[in-house]
């Protein structure tokens, strides 16, 4: 059977997708990619998702809302994610969440929201999926803490872009790690560092698309079949044939977001 790859984080719902989606998809179909996880940025997204997981049945989704909308947060929303992450068989998690320092001034504020989201899915027995931009000892802390005190999670810290250092902090917290096209970009030496010492059962690729398209690509709206290229950097990276990074990448989606792969006879 050919490679399969998973790209863990996407947003296919953006306008820029709107008048070539069938064609995107048969692109990323063309690369083997046979799954994709569909993240969320805010509650109000979720039944255009749901749509689109009708349209192409290997999108899986979360449901969760971004630091950069903590302001948007309400008692109410709490509810409302915990009931459509409880309505769809297709929801593998809940995010994506997490804290965003960068120009913010509402730090409070996204420490509380992303809280309300970690007890909800610790509650579900769902993964979460993290963004975090210079936030990275805080959120740390705010996990352990959440850890010790209400019990264990688990996810991903998506789009990484730590440091060696940072990533370990996360890799003994139990989190998966997952690059994006940045760690193609020439300059993201301690991205590259990072990509090379995450355990094999712990390492994970997305596109986070329509954004951070990697090379060859650069500058252009990226797309799921970019995460053919992420796979390539990472597999140098590591120095293990191609072959062996995407076999390992998509085992460890199916593991956290408890996928199962489409049979061999369905291709």
């Amino acid at each position: 059977m050919s490679m399969q790859l998973i790209d863990t984080h996407v947003h296919i719902n953006f306008d820029v997708f709107e008048s070539d989606r069938e064609a995107v998809r048969d692109r990323w179909r063309d690369v083997g990619v046979v799954r994709l996880v569909h993240s969320c940025v805010e509650p109000s997204e979720f039944s255009g998702i749901q749509t689109l997981a009708d349209q192409f049945p290997e999108l899986s989704f979360a449901v969760g809302l971004h630091p950069l909308d903590a302001h948007k947060w309400t008692p109410q929303m709490a509810d409302q994610i915990r009931a459509l992450a409880g309505s769809d068989a297709r929801v593998v998690a809940i995010g994506e969440m997490g804290l965003d320092f960068y120009k913010a001034e509402n730090q409070d504020q996204q420490k509380q929201v992303f809280a309300a989201q970690l007890a909800i899915a610790h509650e579900l027995n769902l993964p979460v999926i993290i963004h975090c931009r210079d936030a990275a000892a805080d959120l740390r802390d705010q996990v352990k803490q959440f850890c010790q005190e209400v019990g264990p999670i688990r996810g991903v810290m998506h789009c990484w872009g730590g440091t060696p250092e940072e990533t370990q902090w996360f890799l003994d917290l139990g989190f998966y790690i997952s690059f994006s096209g940045i760690v193609t970009f020439k300059n993201a030496t301690a991205i590259k560092e990072s990509a090379a010492l995450v355990p094999s059962d712990r390492l994970l690729i997305e596109t986070d698309c329509p954004f951070l398209a990697p090379v060859p690509k650069r500058g252009k709206r990226n797309e799921p079949a970019n995460v053919y290229h992420v796979a390539d950097c990472v597999a140098k990276l590591r120095h293990i044939p191609l072959e062996t990074l995407a076999e390992e990448t998509t085992q460890n989606a199916c593991r956290l977001f408890n996928l199962s792969l489409p049979s061999a006879s369905s291709n």
